[in-house]
């Protein structure tokens, strides 16, 4: 009785727990455009990625000295491209944000959920599955209704913000299958992984910081707004979103990482309904049902079939 108890699968188990992981992502991600256009308002881009990931990695050193005085973070330097590779998505993110609108921004950033299968492709010299691309498409269709308001058919234009967040997608596309590729297998925690990558970051953009003509004075905000809004993101939109990223990319494809966290334009426009009282018109209501309907079918699918 016993022993059956123990082979038994738990419920734990059962649960998509990578997939889940990628959607509470999704979500706070979503959260994520306006609460840094808004914090931008306080601070310099450099400043603000110095301040973010500082943090980060402030709360992050316990755990990663406690496993590392028991041999747990030898692996510790195939993570540190990972952080190059991060640092490069975040200068190009937020100077996209800072000068594009937040649903222009999370329009073309959601274009990584197409870059990625094919990118996987490169890299495994594999095909991508016909669903996957499937997904995919529904999924930046429904980004492009979506913002259908803002866009309009026929009338996108483009200015530096916009290649920056272009560039930021490409970016997350080679970071989600280049973590893969040089981190399976590897004895590092998804934590630990995450606290590699922000130490990676905060001394990229601090050398940048530095050698720039911005004022020190942007590294401490007087504003208490600011330090709300920093620890959100540092909290939710980094510590646990890189920590389910780097998680979901050892338990699942990072195609269907890409689809999953590409879904955050949906919530954002829930967030924007629910917190700033933004209306939105029958499109772009579509345009979010396609997004979640391909989510929920790839979260399905990937409990359903075995990871790649």
């Amino acid at each position: 009785m016993k022993a059956q108890t123990l082979t038994t699968p738990s419920l734990f188990n059962r649960l998509p727990v990578a997939e889940l992981s990628l959607l509470l992502t999704a979500i706070f991600w979503g959260t994520s455009y306006g609460i840094t256009k808004e914090a931008l308002l306080h601070s310099s881009v450099l400043a603000f990625i110095v301040i973010r990931f500082g943090l980060t990695s402030l709360i992050l050193l316990p755990n990663f000295w406690r496993d590392h005085k028991k041999g747990l973070t030898k692996d510790w330097k195939y993570a540190l491209p990972t952080g190059l590779v991060l640092l490069s998505i975040f200068l190009a993110e937020t100077y996209g944000i800072f000068h594009t609108t937040a649903s222009k921004a999370a329009f073309l950033i959601s274009l990584c959920v197409l870059m990625t299968p094919f990118i996987e492709a490169i890299s495994h010299k594999q095909w991508p599955h016909r669903s996957v691309l499937g997904f995919a498409l529904l999924s930046v269709i429904g980004v492009l209704l979506l913002t259908q308001n803002e866009l309009g058919w026929g009338s996108l234009t483009l200015n530096i913000g916009d290649y920056c967040i272009l560039l930021a997608a490409l970016l997350r596309a080679c970071m989600v299958v280049s973590t893969q590729v040089l981190l399976k297998g590897k004895r590092l925690s998804a934590l630990n992984i995450t606290s590699i990558q922000a130490n990676v970051v905060t001394v990229g953009a601090l050398l940048a910081f530095v050698m720039s003509d911005a004022s020190l004075k942007d590294l401490v905000p007087a504003e208490g707004s600011f330090w709300v809004l920093a620890f959100y993101l540092v909290i939710f939109c980094t510590i646990f979103a890189l920590f389910a990223q780097n998680y979901g990319v050892k338990h699942t494809t990072s195609s269907r990482v890409a689809l999953l966290t590409g879904s955050e334009p949906a919530f954002g426009a829930l967030f924007a309904f629910i917190w700033l009282g933004e209306s939105f018109s029958t499109m772009q209501l579509i345009g979010g049902a396609c997004i979640l309907a391909a989510t929920l079918m790839a979260t399905l699918q990937g409990k359903m079939a075995p990871s790649q």
